[in-house]
């Protein structure tokens, strides 16, 4: 694990995440890489969400190793990204040199109010507790600029996925599963109207149905 010093203020589950995400960083970068390729409808919204921003800018929230943000800069998007863990944006910027990389969280990001045109929470919203949940909508709403997007991508269930161990190292990870229709919920009493609502069937290495939802400020 991180010997990271956790920030004042931070609960217990972001402290576990933050260093969870720090100890498998180095194996999960490579590890998840080409993800994409076997995902044509992934490739096919995040594309989408790349047309309706035009070239930005759009923070990738929760960016981990930056694979998305740099799949969104080749589509033409000015897009940068923050991650909880020091270690994935250090990777981040060792493998894209050229985009802008930071540490932070969702619950609080260090961006003007209404800056960005666009805003991805790709699998990281599943992090987020039920009672903090609202608090990093309504920072989406902030930052989003009038007529800015959001796209959030997350599985669906009800109950969490707890893993103690993730290719080979110890960790106290949480994957918190939602029901799209509760997430839509949310999103539009933090003021963001929900503009589409797609759900596919698990693929062969995943568990659960996956959920997309974009949503307009």
């Amino acid at each position: 694990m991180s010997g990271s010093v956790a920030a004042v203020g931070e609960s217990e589950h972001v402290r576990r995440t933050r260093e969870s995400y720090d100890a498998v960083a180095a194996d999960y970068v490579p590890w998840a890489r080409d993800d994409l390729a076997a995902r044509p409808l992934d490739r096919a919204l995040l594309g989408w969400f790349a047309e309706l921003v035009g070239d930005g800018p759009v923070v990738d929230v929760g960016c981990g190793g930056g694979r998305i943000t740099a799949h969104l800069h080749a589509l033409g998007v000015d897009a940068s990204g923050i991650d909880l863990s020091p270690r994935m944006v250090d990777l981040a910027r060792a493998a894209h040199p050229g985009l802008r990389f930071s540490v932070g969280s969702m619950t609080d990001l260090a961006l003007p109010d209404a800056s960005v045109r666009g805003l991805l929470a790709y699998y990281s919203t599943i992090h987020v507790p039920d009672d903090e949940l609202p608090g990093a909508l309504a920072e989406f709403h902030r930052v989003l600029a009038p007529g800015g997007h959001a796209l959030l991508v997350f599985q669906v269930g009800d109950e969490p996925l707890v893993l103690t161990d993730v290719l080979g190292h110890a960790v106290e990870l949480a994957f918190l599963r939602r029901r799209p229709e509760r997430m839509a919920a949310l999103l539009e009493a933090a003021g963001l109207s929900v503009r589409s609502h797609t759900v596919r069937q698990p693929g062969p290495d995943e568990r659960t149905p996956q959920a997309y939802l974009l949503a307009r400020r």
